[in-house]
């Protein structure tokens, strides 16, 4: 599985307290020679420019005061040596490490030109700009010379490589409080860092590399708590080859609650990606007036004309999930079903306004539940913002997990998913051509499909997360991201769910 069009994904992400940890069990390792690494860092960096483009001759780094300064001035001692033409712009004031002070005389040795940034230069013309300015420990909005250097590489119009992290955004969230560096690939050293997956990263990081750094891989898995991406082995492990005695009995019924008057697309898109997910069975409990339209587009489905909560009851007796909200409003109808369905204790995917409902008035979920929102949604389920919830999308999925006792599944670029004991997650995959109607529906189907069909809702989230978004790049491959619709993401469903 490739992020972005850049690394094979590792399924362990990290913070950077933790990768601050690893770094000092590696550097022990190295007796001590935090250099090595520095130098290895920029051995790799400089390898991947090559390699991505080779025929760039003028090369400029920009260098902070820190170690990611120092693996700068490795890059630009080493395209020295090469024989390329290269520039060093460094922010005012010594390195504020030895090592990175060493690596910046050994570069000046090798006769690599530096100067000071200011704010009111311009940048030399470049093929290729390495960003090396802030690393891992920034967490806050760039200010001063650093701020004016970055938005003067985000100006300019030559492909940046950034050198752990694009500089300005925070790696532990993927948030980029200020000016950020928007980098055409990132390379990242010795671990994985979680924030470059998800909030602000995609737009910002490009394509993600991964170089270990020779540093043995048993000083990385030391490290406990990282967060789990989900990975097309996940796929394998949780979809494996149906029996060949399996009937529709034993592969699961949905029943998706929803379509209130006018919202009759957002049932039907539900229950057909159920479908298309797997399950045996898929029934629809909505407004009458949904059930010919669903029918003669989807023939398969089970539409039922319900209005009070006998009714849904009675719908739901040989249901093992219930999908709720698609089109279920907010009105008399959408509250009376959306309690009805609470009431019946089975294990359930809410979604749209079964969100909205939760936090207009909060209750105990059945065991097993997953909840769905995009950052709206769970603002209001926090009583907070989107902006907030955007800030720290980690901290958010967190606390509606651990607020509802149910696994959530917050939606975005970079998709995060947290349990209610904390665990956390993230599928790894951004696709724009998302940015469309009835997606959320699609996905809610996909999770009840996989919920129904045995898995816990843990994997369920995860995989089902991650099979949507796969299939919705592929479709998009297909044909473009402008103009995908949510029903292009159901067509490409079953090769993501027959891994």
């Amino acid at each position: 599985m490739r992020s972005n069009g850049g690394m094979d994904m590792p399924s362990r992400l990290y913070t950077s307290a933790q990768v601050r940890a690893i770094d000092r069990r590696a550097i022990a390792a190295c007796g001590g020679e935090g250099v090595l690494l520095m130098q290895r860092a920029g051995a790799a960096a400089f390898r991947r420019l090559r390699a991505r483009w080779p025929e760039a001759h003028r090369i400029l780094v920009a260098c902070g005061r820190g170690n990611n300064g120092g693996d700068g001035w490795v890059v630009a001692r080493l395209a020295r040596e090469a024989g390329l033409a290269v520039e060093v712009l460094a922010l005012p004031g010594e390195p504020n490490t030895a090592d990175a002070r060493a690596m910046r005389e050994a570069a000046l040795a090798a006769g690599v030109p530096a100067r000071e940034a200011n704010a009111h230069d311009g940048l030399p013309a470049a093929d290729v700009v390495v960003d090396g300015v802030f690393g891992i420990g920034l967490s806050r909005a760039p200010d001063g010379v650093a701020a004016g250097l970055i938005a003067a590489l985000v100006r300019q119009p030559a492909p940046v490589l950034a050198l752990d992290v694009p500089s300005g955004l925070d790696a532990d969230t993927g948030h980029a409080p200020g000016a950020c560096v928007r980098a055409s690939m990132t390379v990242t050293f010795i671990a994985a860092k979680r924030g470059l997956f998800t909030g602000d990263a995609p737009a910002h990081a490009g394509a993600v590399v991964l170089e270990r750094l020779d540093v043995d891989p048993a000083l990385v898995d030391a490290e406990s708590g990282a967060v789990h991406a989900w990975t097309r082995d996940d796929l394998r492990r949780a979809l494996p080859p149906r029996a060949p005695t399996l009937h529709k009995g034993q592969a699961g019924h949905v029943l998706v609650v929803g379509g209130d008057e006018g919202y009759g697309g957002a049932v039907r898109l539900a229950a057909e990606a159920a479908a298309r997910s797997g399950a045996g069975l898929v029934s629809v409990a909505t407004r009458g007036a949904n059930v010919g339209p669903i029918l003669a587009a989807r023939p398969e489905l089970m539409p039922r004309p319900v209005e009070d909560p006998h009714a849904l009851a009675a719908l739901a007796l040989r249901a093992d999930v219930l999908a709720i909200g698609p089109g279920l409003g907010q009105g008399d109808w959408g509250r009376t079903l959306f309690d009805a369905a609470l009431a019946l204790g089975k294990p359930c995917v809410l979604d749209a306004d079964a969100l909205n409902l939760l936090a207009a008035a909060p209750r105990a979920l059945p065991a097993g539940s997953v909840l769905t929102p995009h950052p709206g949604e769970a603002a209001r389920l926090l009583g907070s913002d989107a902006r907030a919830v955007n800030a720290d999308r980690f901290a958010a999925a967190a606390a509606l997990a651990q607020r509802h006792a149910a696994v959530v599944l917050l939606k975005g670029a970079g998709t995060v998913i947290a349990a209610p004991d904390g665990m956390l997650s993230l599928c790894p995959v951004a696709e724009p051509g998302m940015a469309t109607g009835g997606m959320g529906d699609v996905l809610t189907g996909v999770v009840a499909a996989l919920r129904a069909q045995g898995l816990d809702a843990w994997r369920a989230a995860g995989c089902g997360a991650l099979a949507h978004a796969r299939a919705a790049a592929s479709a998009a491959r297909a044909g473009g991201a402008r103009g995908l619709l949510a029903g292009d993401v159901i067509d490409a469903l079953r090769r993501e769910l027959n891994p």
